[in-house]
């Protein structure tokens, strides 16, 4: 394993946070090495003549000043920009070749405004400070050094911090985009999962609603016609007990099976029955029958088969219209029809004659009709649910039937 290239970011990385930590200890390191650089020709060069007969130690002191306003140049970037271009200036005027070494003042302090302002501020401070270098420069120098050195030299080495601080902005820009498209994933995200969560809340919420409803009020329906004929007609008695035990274990096994696949949503072997559909509408008639409630089952068109959910759907409708029938109805009849359409199944349940019961619906509506209708629009349809005009109580659903 190559460790060098691993140790080299972890450096990298130390550094650049130290850098963050510890702003003005890096000013102070930075200040004394190019005090140092500045300092180095000084002393290897003492005597020696440039143009005019000036020495390069007379180019310090204005290379100096400019250095140690970098010290503030994070607190005022604006001031610091122009001490550091009048210090090259003044270089320049005393007959100086404009070398990177005397720019390096000025390039740092032009590099820190280009992060701080606006771009077009940064430009217009370029601008301004290579003007002046290159005018105090052609006026000190009076053509002792080559046009390309003079004029070059400023204009190439100013615009080095203007780019690099241009760079330092899209790359900034970009890693912010980057950062704010996470955020907003992740945000999104949990939006989602709270979503699902509350979807899921509520279907089984419906579910369990749909099994301990129906069975309660069946096995409640075939315990009071018990009753009923435990006075008058002690024979027949039997059999209804017999279909009450059978409501109930089926209640039983139904909320095991919902409970338990609550318990293990992750278990894809556990033995669950399948969902149930119009195909269990005998059983389901027959249950209520034994109840003392007579359906009538009628369908229109050539019988199809349905998607499973929309199966459960209209089965779990059917279920639900019967058992408020058996609640709050005194009727003893109700008629379901299904109606197969080219691309669509209506399910109605209509009981004709029956008076509602007398426990008011308005202070306790239930959920059985909300259910309905979220069951209805889960499956890309839609419900109606009222009274009929000549009495009775109609409930329609229209569900899509899809490939």
């Amino acid at each position: 394993m190559d460790w060098g290239p691993r140790l080299e970011r972890v450096m990298t990385s130390s550094w650049r946070h130290f850098g963050k930590d510890h702003p003005r200890v890096v000013d102070v390191a930075l200040t004394v090495v190019l005090l140092l650089a500045v300092s180095g020709p000084a002393v290897l060069n003492a005597g020696l003549s440039t143009s005019d007969n000036l020495t390069w130690e007379s180019a310090i002191p204005p290379a100096v000043v400019g250095l140690l306003a970098l010290l503030w140049r994070r607190s005022f970037p604006r001031t610091v920009v122009v001490v550091t271009a009048l210090c090259a200036a003044v270089a320049g005027g005393f007959g100086y070749l404009i070398t990177p070494l005397l720019l390096t003042p000025a390039m740092i302090a032009l590099y820190e405004l280009a992060v701080r302002v606006p771009q077009r501020t940064a430009w217009r401070f370029y601008l301004a400070t290579t003007v002046l270098v290159l005018v105090s420069e052609v006026l000190g120098g009076q053509g002792v050094y080559p046009w390309f050195l003079a004029v070059l030299n400023p204009i190439l080495f100013l615009l080095l911090p203007i780019v690099l601080a241009g760079f330092n902005r899209l790359r900034q820009d970009y890693v912010a985009a980057v950062t704010a498209r996470a955020e907003q994933a992740e945000k999104n995200r949990e939006e989602e999962a709270r979503h699902r969560v509350a979807e899921e809340r509520v279907r089984i919420a419906r579910e369990l609603h749909d099994v301990v409803a129906h069975h309660l009020a069946l096995a409640n329906a075939q315990a009071g016609t018990a009753a009923y004929l435990s006075r008058n007609r002690s024979d027949q008695v039997e059999p209804i007990l017999a279909e009450l035990t059978v409501t109930t274990s089926a209640a039983l096994r139904e909320l095991k099976a919902a409970v338990g696949l609550l318990r293990h949503l992750d278990d894809h072997t556990s033995p669950l029955e399948p969902a149930p559909g119009l195909g269990q509408l005998p059983e389901l008639t027959d249950a209520f029958a034994s109840a003392g409630l007579d359906v009538e089952v009628v369908t229109d068109g050539e019988r199809r088969e349905l998607p499973p959910d929309v199966d459960l759907t209209a089965y779990r409708i059917v279920q639900e219209a019967l058992t408020n029938v058996v609640k709050h109805a005194t009727t003893r009849t109700a008629a379901v029809r299904l109606t197969y359409g080219r691309d669509r199944l209506t399910v109605t349940v209509e009981n004709d004659t029956g008076l509602p019961s007398p426990a008011p619906a308005s202070r306790n509506p239930g959920f059985g009709i909300l259910g309905m209708r979220e069951r209805a629009e889960s499956a890309g349809g839609r419900l109606h649910a009222g009274p009929r005009p000549e009495g009775g109580f109609t409930v329609r659903t229209e569900l899509p039937i899809r490939p």
